[in-house]
């Protein structure tokens, strides 16, 4: 064992290789002030100069445009990196730190080098049994330590051969040619996978930096290669709702409809901006950017943490109204199931993603029926597909998690088209498209549902509602919701799940109505945290 090592590894500050990551990522923004002030300069010659020599002076600007976006992904890259290096070796830390308790527990001293041996003060040498269970004891705890120095020493070892390799790219040039062939539209997330390992670390630069909406949208392809190719198309992102804006604000007068879209497209720029803060934050987890689309009411799919690193991975669909305006906010709910997966298991690299690749009901007409989420099932099918091909090293644990309507798009994909899932979680339900947990293709005992004493999913089986039957049949909300043709534990869309009955397992909720589960001191909060690590309740 290496004594330093052992003190490097206690003495390593994984923030500060996070906080030197988002420097270099934040040197994009520079470089694309740099790229503008090129091509505003080639307007301006182009306006005023003629000839040969012109063109030729054009040409330049235009190869010197090309070399300085050429450089964005890389930045990207580093950021990715070295994110990824504290990723690892915060878990190392605390793989060291449980080996330590560990040994404290059994009456044993770790000195500065890592050596292990009997603490005298706590065992005495006169004591045999002690002594010897002491002992084998200092076995387990060394080999705990081996195994954090090792994953230490492996996280240094990937991140300098990444690195590396980007610093031979620089001087030998960022991109190659065009790389031959792409996949065939709606290709499967493992033949993409394999089409991506076939090519070169400079062809698939050159997709991410020529080709960015290919490259960002392919299930299959890995996470770091996709976020890199989302964050270049940003700016362009924004400059379709700032156009759109543009086009509504010239219609006078704008009528009703028009002040409607344009608050749309208002709270959509400031979902964007909000988005686009939390990307460029340099904080523990990472975020990356997997999917993006400004129209309608705005899709998108980010991760915390990396997916194709992580030993537990939480998929969370949220349900109606979602959109791009609140992104920001479905991210956090992720983040504090992913805070609580921290918190119960340091020495475990997890990672959350918003799902939100589908049109969720804005109305209750529209939540009423079934139709987007069975629209939503083969986009959610494949992105689940795509986690389990690009994923890296052993297979991490996949949990999918449905919240509101979101449970039915989980619910009714996982029905109708399989989820590369080893869990489903589902809270505050209004049924899943099933009549039992058996139908959902996951494994006995891995269907899990909580559901809030004081949520309103609960209004159509609860005895108080009993009584205002006859007055919900004259309204039109209930006729939407069907509430007057549902007995006992039947809801708009199946079995409740939350009920024993339908085959899956419970966990308990506190009071918070539809939107508490994620409310710090939930137990739901615990719940779903111990469902993503695969730990009993």
């Amino acid at each position: 064992m290496s004594s330093v090592g052992y003190r490097q590894l206690w003495a390593v500050d994984p923030d500060g290789w996070r906080a030197a990551g988002a420097t270099w990522a934040g040197l994009t923004g520079p470089l694309d002030r740099r790229v503008g002030g090129l091509r505003a300069s080639a307007v301006r010659l182009r306006g005023g100069w003629s000839g040969g020599a012109a063109t030729a002076a054009d040409t330049r600007l235009g190869d010197l445009r090309d070399e300085l976006t050429s450089i964005a992904p890389a930045l990207i890259e580093v950021d990715q990196v070295l994110a990824e290096l504290a990723g690892r070796l915060t878990a190392a830390k605390a793989r060291l730190a449980e080996a330590v308790a560990q040994a404290d527990a059994a009456g044993l001293l770790v000195d500065r080098s890592g050596g292990v041996q009997v603490d005298p003060a706590r065992v005495r040498p006169t004591d045999r049994a002690g002594v010897t269970a002491a002992g084998m004891a200092a076995t387990g705890v060394a080999a705990a330590l081996r195994a954090a120095l090792d994953g230490a020493a492996t996280a240094d070892r990937v991140a300098a051969d990444r690195l590396a390799e980007l610093a031979r790219a620089a001087g030998t040039g960022w991109a190659s040619a065009p790389p031959p062939g792409r996949p065939a539209p709606g290709a499967a997330p493992a033949l993409v996978s394999a089409w991506w390992s076939g090519l070169t670390p400079a062809q698939r630069r050159w997709l991410i930096g020529r080709e960015p909406a290919l490259v960002g949208r392919l299930d299959g392809v890995p996470v770091a290669a996709r976020d890199q190719a989302n964050r270049l198309r940003l700016d362009g992102w924004r400059a379709e709702l700032l156009a759109e804006r543009r086009r509504l604000l010239s219609r006078v007068p704008p009528g009703p409809l028009t002040s409607i879209r344009l608050h749309g497209v208002a709270g959509r720029l400031a979902g964007l901006d909000a988005l686009v803060e939390r990307l460029a934050a340099g904080g523990a987890p990472r975020a990356y950017l997997l999917g993006l689309d400004p129209a309608g009411e705005g899709r998108v799919v980010v991760a915390l943490g990396d997916p194709d690193h992580a030993d537990r991975v939480l998929t969370y669909v949220p349900g109606m109204t979602a959109g791009l305006d609140d992104a920001a906010g479905e991210l956090g709910r992720a983040a504090r199931v992913l805070d609580r997966c921290a918190a119960l298991a340091p020495a475990e690299r997890s990672a959350a993603v918003l799902w939100l690749d589908y049109d969720a009901p804005d109305l209750l007409t529209e939540a009423a029926s079934s139709g987007q989420a069975r629209d939503a099932g083969p986009a959610l099918h494949r992105f689940q597909e795509g986690l389990r091909a690009s994923h890296d090293g052993s297979p991490a644990r996949q949990t999918v998690l449905g919240h509101s309507y979101g449970s039915v798009v989980v619910g009714v994909a996982a029905r109708e088209h399989g989820l590369a899932a080893d869990a489903l979680v589902f809270v505050g339900s209004p049924g899943v498209g099933a009549s039992h947990a058996a139908e959902l293709g996951v494994p006995a005992g891995e269907v899990w549902a909580s559901t809030a004493p004081d949520d309103v999913i609960r209004a159509a089986r609860s005895p108080e509602e009993l009584g205002r039957r006859a007055l919900l049949r004259t309204a039109p909300l209930a006729a939407v919701l069907g509430w007057p043709d549902q007995t006992g534990h039947e809801l708009w869309f199946g079995h409740d799940p939350a009920d024993p009955g339908f085959g899956g397992r419970v966990f308990p909720s506190g009071r918070g109505g539809h939107a508490g589960y994620w409310t710090p001191g939930n137990p739901a909060l615990d719940g779903m945290a111990h469902v993503v690590l695969g730990r009993p309740l």
